[in-house]
């Protein structure tokens, strides 16, 4: 059995992964946890502390899966990577969608555009929220029809804590995996949409896969071609990995 952990970014909770569900192959197992203050859960009483936010992330990422972290997702599963307990035996892999070492980068988006979508956020954050969700679909090939798909899939509440959207902007400006990246702890692998926004040409073109007619949201506008890379990906890191994992673990 091959477990996969998906792992939402910022602004987006779970319902962002279902369009995937009828294009996994058997075999494969999905878990999707929530972030603390997404999807009605309880949010962190300090939404900033990555200690606390390993804590209770601790029993939902599990070693024996293969992590796949969408945009803040990424950096938060590659940060946590040496916080939680399971550090001791790490996960069979880690995936990155669309995200490199930091958010910002050059040829992507920049820390002064970061900064000022953060104040508009702390003036209107429902108007921020939306205008997000719009920006981050600029890279699809229908921005519209994945827009409306988007809508239809977070159309219910809980909308995302307040606090805990304000901790992700945080994070995105000042969280830089580079170094666990140099010298991972488990097989680490890329994927990006070709045309995402937010991702600098040299990440997208670097990256171990990319899916054609996509943006940063390949899971509404490419989900079988995602579900298909994600599948290869994972394979990578378990063969990659399997030499170096304890005796008696397994897939």
């Amino acid at each position: 059995m091959t477990r996969l952990v998906l792992l939402s970014g910022w602004g987006v909770d779970t319902r962002v992964w279902r369009p995937l569900a009828r294009h996994w192959p058997a075999g494969v197992t999905i878990a999707a946890p929530d972030w603390p203050g997404y999807g009605g859960r309880p949010p962190l009483a300090s939404p900033t502390d990555l200690d606390a936010l390993a804590a209770t992330m601790a029993d939902e990422l599990h070693p024996d899966a293969v992590w796949v972290g969408w945009s803040l997702g990424g950096l938060l599963a590659a940060s946590l990577l040496r916080r939680l307990p399971t550090s001791l035996v790490p996960p069979r892999g880690l995936i990155l969608l669309g995200m490199g070492p930091t958010f910002c980068h050059p040829g992507g988006v920049g820390s002064r555009e970061l900064a000022a979508f953060h104040h508009a956020f702390a003036r209107d954050p429902a108007a921020a929220l939306a205008h997000f969700r719009r920006w981050m679909l600029g890279g699809e090939a229908s921005p519209g029809d994945t827009h409306r798909l988007l809508r239809d899939l977070l159309h219910d509440d809980p909308s995302p804590d307040a606090a805990s959207l304000a901790a992700g902007l945080h994070w995105l400006a000042t969280l830089d995996i580079g170094d666990t990246l140099a010298a991972p702890p488990c097989p680490v692998r890329t994927l990006a949409g070709a045309d995402d926004p937010l991702l600098a040409e040299t990440l997208r073109q670097g990256a171990d896969r990319r899916i054609h007619g996509a943006g940063h949201c390949p899971m509404l506008s490419r989900p079988a071609e995602l579900a298909e890379g994600l599948v290869v990906l994972t394979r990578e890191c378990l063969t990659n990995g399997a030499s170096s994992r304890p005796e008696g673990t397994h897939a």
